[in-house]
C-alpha cells in the first residue's frame, strides 16, 4: 500500500486528503508545515507528498528545493496543492521539479486521479512515458 504525507497548515484541508486517499487504500502520514515535512520524510519514508505552498517555517517550495537538493529524497514524486496559481508560481514548481501542480480549490476525485497517475508514471506502469501531469484551476 504506497504511504503518503499531506502537507498543509490547514487541518481542514489535510484532513480532507487523509479521509479520501485513504478510503482508496492509500496510508497517509500528515505534516502541518514545511520543517515537520522535512522530518516526516526522513522518518516514515513516504511514495508521495502531496503538498501546500503557503505554509509557515518553509514554505512549499523550499521544501520541494530540499527535497530535490537530496539524493534520497529527490525521486519521490510532490503534487503540489495550492492557491497560488498565477503562471510565476506554476513555473516556480515546474522548475523546482514539481510532478504535478493542482490548485484549490480541488475536487478529492480529481486528486485520487492525480495521485493515481503520477505513483504509476513512477513505478514505470502507465502511458505517458514519464511524461509530468498538470492541472490549473
Amino acid at each position: 500500500m504506497p504511504k503518503i504525507l499531506a502537507v498543509d497548515d490547514q487541518v481542514h484541508i489535510v484532513r480532507l486528503i487523509q479521509v479520501n486517499l485513504e478510503r482508496h487504500g492509500y496510508q497517509v502520514v500528515t505534516a502541518y508545515d514545511g520543517e515537520e515535512a522535512l522530518q516526516k520524510v526522513k522518518t516514515e519514508k513516504p511514495d508521495l507528498i502531496v503538498c501546500d505552498v503557503m505554509m509557515p517555517r518553509k514554505d512549499g517550495f523550499e521544501v520541494l528545493r530540499e527535497l530535490k537538493a537530496d539524493p534520497e529524497t529527490r525521486d519521490i514524486p510532490v503534487i503540489m496543492l495550492t492557491a497560488k496559481a498565477q503562471d510565476a508560481d506554476v513555473f516556480r514548481g515546474w522548475s523546482a521539479g514539481v510532478d504535478c501542480y493542482l490548485t484549490k480549490p480541488f475536487n478529492p476525485a480529481e486528486l485520487l486521479a492525480f495521485v493515481k497517475r503520477v505513483l504509476s508514471a513512477q513505478a514505470g506502469d502507465d502511458d505517458t512515458g514519464g511524461e509530468r501531469v498538470y492541472k490549473l484551476g
